[in-house]
């Protein structure tokens, strides 16, 4: 069990630091420290291609049966970054297209759709494709926008691995729990490069890749498992999704397109309020997503618990941000 997790991150490690090299020597996927965006909280021109080394990586899973079945539609969700990654050019419908295509197909190939939600209440099952499609492609993209400070979007992934993982353990499929470990093991080998230093960045193809892996992962276990709650997966969801759903109110609030991207989210405001710092802002967030992941992992058949822990969360997520933006609010003020 342990050759699943050293083999793959020892050929994500290999190849991301080939990447480091020749990206720099050719200049090629580089993300310029001097472009004037307001996710931009990085100091030195960086490759942001770390999604080809963990899909490399990820490939592994091909000697598992479930994991053939998985290498088209997720070759497809990181086709739908890496092309913005490397010429800038793909536009957000085509992007959409590719990530719904993969959703599909990853249904289709697989079976795997979530029909029941808990607390007694079912879908008819074309619903439950079209939540289940929806559910990839959302927490696909909301990966991708929590992405912003070193090792923040492959932590919190890494963290919901550890649970799925346990989760998986405790229900007895090994052929789930080594696609996990595959995954686990490509994504490591990224974040000790990205974290505390940034060498790579994961690019929209690593943040889409590993959105839509742990989306896949957590259907497998709600549409296998009846003692798998929708919930627990979606308490383990909790800060990436609630980061999309309250930046689309925000900026709808204020009259703007929730497409448009801002210097605005959470991790933003922890930076400039609270650490000045990159690593250290990624380490407060996942100090403080981390208590309620725990709880979710330790009940993970439990809907109402899990129900708390994100209702708990979100609670917690609005106090913080509201004391950070009035503090931002006034020192902007002062000046």
């Amino acid at each position: 069990m342990i050759s699943v997790f050293i083999y793959p991150f020892l050929i994500s490690l290999f190849t991301l630091m080939a990447i480091i090299y020749f990206s720099h020597k050719h200049d090629l996927f580089i993300d310029d420290a001097e472009h004037d965006k307001p996710q931009n909280y990085h100091n030195d021109s960086t490759p942001r291609a770390g999604g080809i080394g963990i899909i490399l990586g990820i490939f592994f899973i091909m000697i598992f049966p479930l994991g053939l079945n998985l290498i088209f539609p997720l070759t497809l969700a990181f086709f739908s970054g890496i092309f913005e990654d490397f010429h800038n050019s793909l536009s957000a419908r085509r992007r959409l297209f590719l990530q719904v295509l993969a959703a599909l197909s990853a249904i289709g190939l697989t079976g795997s759709v979530v029909t029941y939600l808990g607390l007694g209440i079912s879908m008819p099952y074309w619903t439950g494709v079209f939540f289940s499609l929806f559910a990839i492609v959302g927490l696909m993209n909301a990966i991708n926008i929590i992405d912003g400070f070193n090792g923040l979007a492959s932590g919190i992934i890494l963290l919901i691995l550890l649970s799925f993982a346990l989760t998986s353990y405790e229900q007895n499929n090994m052929e789930i729990l080594n696609i996990i470990l595959i995954t686990a093991g490509s994504t490591f080998a990224f974040f000790i490069l990205n974290f505390p230093k940034g060498k790579i960045f994961l690019g929209d193809g690593g943040a889409y890749l590993l959105g839509f892996i742990v989306a896949i992962i957590g259907i497998f276990l709600v549409s296998k498992y009846e003692s798998v709650s929708p919930w627990y997966i979606l308490a383990m969801f909790i800060y990436p999704v609630w980061e999309v759903i309250f930046s689309i109110i925000r900026k709808l609030s204020k009259g703007l397109s929730p497409l448009k991207p801002d210097a605005y989210h959470l991790h933003m405001l922890i930076y400039r309020q609270i650490t000045q710092s990159n690593p250290l802002t990624t380490l407060c967030i996942l100090a403080g997503t981390l208590p309620f992941m725990v709880i979710s992992t330790l009940f993970p058949n439990r809907s109402t618990t899990n129900i708390a822990v994100a209702g708990c969360f979100i609670l917690c997520y609005l106090v913080l941000y509201y004391i950070l933006d009035k503090k931002e609010q006034s020192r902007g003020q002062d000046n």
